[in-house]
């Protein structure tokens, strides 16, 4: 979804920066090598900076004539994007950042990432059409611009935990998988009877809480809903499959297949073992030992049949940056084919060609081969990013307002009614 109504029009991002094209243009794009290169990042996790510093260092060792020296810094504030954004306002930009998925279009769509796609498609070696067109779609423009490589392109997956099942007495939900009774009415009955017989929780959404609404509301793809039409421009959450899903959400919630809401609160975690079904990313499975059995499934259907869902992250050049070319270059060298092959060892790759369970059995050592292939290499191809827009900070907080009373128990319609009347004049623009 690219909406050119969009381009040029100021945005506010997570209410710390409002920037429009023309604000964000104007970086040095003549600053000549050699370059020190900063690249901001969500993670703070030890194995990632370090393959990260190891490809950084290779590529200064082969092109010290254009950079000295590449510095991954992640970002301290508890809320990454807001953390971003003031470096950005403030004048402190880094030369290339991760970007997650939910403001990837409104960082594109506002001018602040740098267009690479040139230097992707004459870079010997990189095979740019290597990248799957559903993953690469998100961050390009209207123009066929790329604005950033979605070098995490992660499908949502069912887990379970088979022993607490076993324990409730509930049927090999493995079994289950490519039936018609793979579905999830038959999951949250399990998840219900588990709970009753139990105690433990049914089914969880652990990347949940009403300010990241998008993590159940994503999942409604399998009713046939949506939150916005498609160019973003026309609200869709009163519309009979949405309304149809979040009173399905709420009927869970009431017979105890999903727990209440409570808060901001984290829900529990699936690796605590007294959790019976958790939707998550491969992400997940890195905090997971043998104390319990467990297996890692696609998500199952819905009214509407199935429908796979993926989350993503990019890496981009920033607009701003004073070392364009130089950052450019090393994008294209950290995405390269044999590079991408060394990140999926944390996360699963946008390539066609490392779609293989060989691949991807380094990002997830604990799945077993045909889990590997029903759960990611059968999904990625097809999976659709998490819903996003181009102007999501501007109405995100008129949304969780308004789903509140879902996860209350209150009336569904009158509730996505009042988000559609609150969020329309902005998506009309």
């Amino acid at each position: 979804m690219r909406a050119t109504r969009y381009r040029g029009a100021a945005i506010a991002l997570t209410g710390v920066l409002a920037v429009s094209l023309s604000a964000c243009a104007g970086g040095d794009t003549d600053a000549s090598g050699p370059a020190d290169l900063k690249m901001a990042l969500w993670s703070s996790n030890e194995g990632h900076l370090a393959l990260l510093k190891k490809i950084g260092d290779a590529y200064v060792a082969e092109h010290g004539d254009e950079v000295t020296s590449i510095t991954f810094e992640p970002v301290t504030n508890p809320d990454y994007i807001a953390g971003l954004t003031t470096q950005i306002a403030g004048g402190d930009v880094p030369d290339l950042a991760w970007i997650p998925e939910a403001s990837g279009p409104e960082f594109v769509d506002s001018g602040i990432l740098h267009d690479v796609r040139d230097t992707l498609k004459d870079t010997e070696g990189y095979d740019l059409d290597d990248i799957l067109p559903a993953a690469l779609a998100p961050w390009q423009d209207d123009k066929g611009g790329v604005y950033a490589y979605p070098f995490s392109n992660s499908p949502f997956a069912l887990y379970i935990n088979e022993d607490l099942l076993a324990k409730a007495g509930q049927p090999d939900v493995k079994s289950l998988v490519g039936t018609p009774n793979y579905t999830w009415e038959t999951i949250t009955d399990i998840a219900a009877a588990t709970n009753s017989k139990t105690g433990a929780v049914g089914l969880n959404v652990p990347t949940f809480n009403p300010t990241n609404w998008s993590a159940v509301t994503m999942l409604g793809n399998a009713w046939g809903a949506a939150p916005w039409s498609e160019d973003g421009a026309t609200c869709e959450f009163a519309s009979p499959g949405m309304i149809d899903y979040l009173t399905w959400y709420q009927k869970q919630m009431s017979r105890g297949a999903i727990p209440a809401v409570s808060g901001n609160a984290a829900p529990a975690a699936f690796a605590s073992g007294d959790v019976a079904f958790s939707i998550a990313q491969l992400s997940q499975s890195g905090s997971l030992d043998d104390s319990f059995e467990w297996s890692f499934l696609p998500l199952p259907a819905g009214p509407k049949g199935y429908h796979p869902i993926v989350g993503q992250a990019g890496v981009s050049v920033l607009e701003r940056s004073k070392h364009q070319k130089q950052a450019a270059g090393f994008l294209a060298y950290l995405t390269n084919p044999t590079n991408a092959e060394l990140l999926a060892q944390f996360f699963p790759p946008p390539r066609q060609s490392l779609l293989n369970v060989k691949t991807l059995s380094k990002a997830a050592p604990k799945l077993s081969p045909e889990e590997i292939q029903s759960a990611i290499i059968d999904v990625v191809p097809e999976a659709k990013v998490k819903p996003q827009h181009p102007v999501l900070s501007q109405f995100s907080d008129k949304v969780r307002a308004g789903l509140d009373p879902v996860w209350s128990g209150g009336d569904v319609k009158a509730a996505v009614t009042g988000i559609c009347e609150q969020i329309s004049p902005t998506l009309k623009g």
